[in-house]
């Protein structure tokens, strides 16, 4: 064969090459109920019904020796000014259809978030980094990029353990395992979605381009210990379920794509 030309070779290096593409689909939910069963109903203006059991906390909770309660709030938009326990998480609600993170296919919901706090039977805040319990609005900023907006509903997942057991990794782990079944319901019912009705779809691309400058983000997560850890590559997107943890690996460095960081790969469990 004939070799190939130095200018040739060139004008490869100069083009781009893409390695992977994601695509993620937004529906967008207007409305939250609870219900016997878990659905996703869309409505004549084109937004989504959401239904929730809260009845499978207390299925869920049976699985957990270390949880004593759970339970469900809905907060509609103008419902802050509310108690708290100690904010554990914001998850936004997101499922793989085709592919592994950073690839393929992911539907997410818009207009909904799940809060998760937590204590212990003594009154004890779990991962109480920052002390953010108290009222909701006073300690966290809405409209931010990770926060639920203004407009969006909230579902308040409160969560109780036993006492003094939020000083262990085993009693956070707990909790946050407890809300991902629950998320997991959802997101079962957010993949059955038709892929044509979506409220917004956004496609992403990992290119290499050949010979120009690497661009590294350094992201530092926390790995301290007991309730501070950090999640990554769980089976679905900003999932619990299937992560592996950054203590159990050391702290050793991770590199992952930026359409890996863009579709969840990373929870924070402080």
């Amino acid at each position: 064969m004939p070799r190939e030309s130095e200018e040739e070779r060139r004008d490869s290096m100069d083009g781009e090459i893409v390695f992977r593409q994601l695509c993620i689909k937004a529906y967008h939910v207007s409305e939250v109920e609870e219900s016997e069963r878990f659905s996703l109903k869309q409505r004549e203006d084109g937004s989504y019904l959401l239904s929730l059991n809260p009845a499978a906390l207390s299925e869920f909770r049976k699985e957990e020796p270390l949880i004593t309660d759970a339970r469900l709030s809905i907060l509609p938009p103008g419902k802050r000014h509310i108690p708290v326990n100690s904010i554990m998480d914001v998850i936004p609600i997101s499922a793989k259809v085709l592919g592994r993170l950073g690839e393929g296919i992911t539907h997410t919901l818009t207009g909904v978030y799940v809060v998760l706090t937590g204590a212990d039977t003594e009154g004890n805040p779990i991962s109480a980094f920052g002390n953010s319990d108290g009222m909701l609005d006073e300690h966290m900023i809405f409209g931010r990029a990770g926060t639920p907006g203004e407009d969006d509903i909230i579902l308040l997942l409160d969560v109780t353990l036993k006492a003094m057991e939020g000083y262990h990794r085993t009693g956070p782990d707990a909790v946050h395992r407890l809300c991902d079944r629950f998320c997991q319901e959802i997101r079962e019912k957010l993949k059955k979605l038709n892929p044509g009705k979506f409220t917004e779809k956004h496609s992403y691309q990992d290119i290499a381009r050949p010979g120009k400058k690497k661009v590294a983000l350094v992201k530092l997560v926390s790995g301290q210990g007991a309730m501070y850890d950090t999640h990554f590559l769980a089976k679905e997107p900003s999932a619990f379920l299937g992560g592996r943890s950054i203590i159990d690996i050391t702290g050793a460095p991770m590199i992952l794509s930026p359409n890996e960081y863009r579709d969840g790969a990373i929870r924070a469990l402080y």
